[in-house]
């Protein structure tokens, strides 16, 4: 008969889109990225090598679903098959920004629910499990049935929001989706929480009215926040709306900042103290310009997150159940 002792091997690769925050997530953890041989092929396929053994390690694939999307997912798809291929123990899918997660369902005949099929994706591919931080909508979470944690940056946005605004506060959902991710906000600051009544229109992408202001604004600093920023429409009209109620200050704060154009010009203009985002996306170069943002790590989340993971802890322990 012969006998193993047991060990465990934990291995933290990263995709090419945001590879200084795999790396500070591999310093917090005492590690060193895995070797990747990345490549492209004349007509653009995409190819991945491992440059040391994953036989029987516990492997993490970080990724940022940043522009080019479509590139950047699939590059952490053929990661995820080459380490399954290779003989890894188990794959988790980090990803930070969950891709296609606003196409969560059907609004309109004859559309897809994308977000569904990105998971379908990263399970054929053999990811074991995935980690993402804040989706757009919890119900994502149910569409594949591996296991799937939901992280939130909410700790780190609020340890910041309590150092630079003073009381009264009040916390301002942009409509009524985030109406309950707002209460959750103003419970850690001792906030009042509000929300925008918007209208947008469902035949043209990225367009938005924002209507009226729903709770108490006037006199108070307001926080609107949100779990994305992409072209600013929505987060320019509800600060617009809460500075004409009366309000002494607006800042946005976002996990993901997408910043696609015209986002930069927006937010230049608009009545917005600061833009608070976190790295869960690497900043586009003309955003960098933008001197009312602040980007805030989500390093630490992500290393404890990760650590509970290999370890076999609780992940819903770290956020105190707030990731739900």
């Amino acid at each position: 008969m012969m006998e193993i002792s047991g060990r465990k091997r934990l291995m933290l690769f990263s995709g090419s889109a945001n590879e200084g925050l795999a790396r500070e997530v591999a310093n917090i953890l005492g590690s060193d990225l895995g070797g990747v041989e990345r490549g492209v092929f004349a007509n653009g396929e995409i190819y991945i090598r491992y440059t040391e053994s994953v036989r029987g390690a516990d492997c993490f694939v970080v990724q940022s679903h940043t522009n080019p999307i479509n590139f950047h997912l699939m590059e952490q798809l053929i990661m995820i098959d080459a380490l399954k291929r290779a003989s890894a123990k188990r794959v988790t899918a980090v990803v930070p920004f969950y891709p296609y997660a606003r196409q969560d369902k059907k609004g309109r005949p004859r559309e897809p629910i994308t977000a569904r099929l990105v998971g379908d994706l990263f399970v054929a591919a053999g990811a074991d499990r995935i980690v993402a931080v804040d989706l757009h909508t919890g119900q994502i979470q149910g569409f594949v049935d591996s296991p799937f944690d939901h992280l939130t940056a909410l700790p780190v946005f609020v340890d910041y929001l309590r150092q630079v605004v003073e009381p009264p506060i009040t916390v301002v959902s942009p409509d009524t989706g985030r109406v309950k991710l707002a209460s959750k906000y103003a419970r850690h600051l001792d906030a009042t929480p509000a929300f925008v009544h918007k209208r947008r229109q469902s035949d043209v992408r990225n367009v938005v009215s924002a209507l009226e202001i729903v709770g108490d604004v006037e006199g108070r600093h307001c926080i609107v926040v949100d779990d994305m920023i992409d072209t600013a429409g929505t987060a320019v009209a509800a600060a617009e709306l809460l500075m004409a109620r009366g309000a002494l200050s607006t800042r946005l704060v976002a996990t993901h900042g997408v910043l696609s154009e015209p986002a930069v010009d927006r937010l230049k203009n608009a009545p917005i103290q600061e833009v608070i985002i976190s790295n869960t996306l690497p900043v586009p170069d003309d955003a960098l310009e933008l001197d009312k943002l602040t980007v805030l790590s989500i390093g630490k989340l992500l290393a404890g997150a990760v650590n509970a993971i290999f370890t076999d802890a609780s992940v819903s322990e770290i956020f105190e159940g707030e990731n739900i």
